[in-house]
């Protein structure tokens, strides 16, 4: 289940590991959540996340998590 909260999480939150390691979850290329859709998300809350952040891409709605991303340095790891 997703909710609300998840939002701020996904500008936020960086990709612990791989190629992107270190992107904010919501900067991830969709063919990189397409091929984990494929081989299977990771267990746990980074998986359900990034479900999430391919629902949000798939649908158009980015666009949403960019105001959540303000005022957050990207070069933070």
């Amino acid at each position: 289940m997703f909710s609300k909260e998840d939002l701020p999480t996904l500008a936020t939150q960086r990709m612990p590991f791989g190629k992107y390691r270190g992107r904010p979850l919501i900067d991830l290329p969709e063919a990189y959540l397409l091929w984990f859709e494929g081989k299977g998300f990771p267990q746990g809350e980074l998986g359900r996340l990034l479900q999430l952040t391919l629902e949000i891409k798939r649908n158009g709605l980015a666009y949403l998590i960019r105001p959540l991303k303000k005022g957050h340095r990207s070069d933070q790891g």
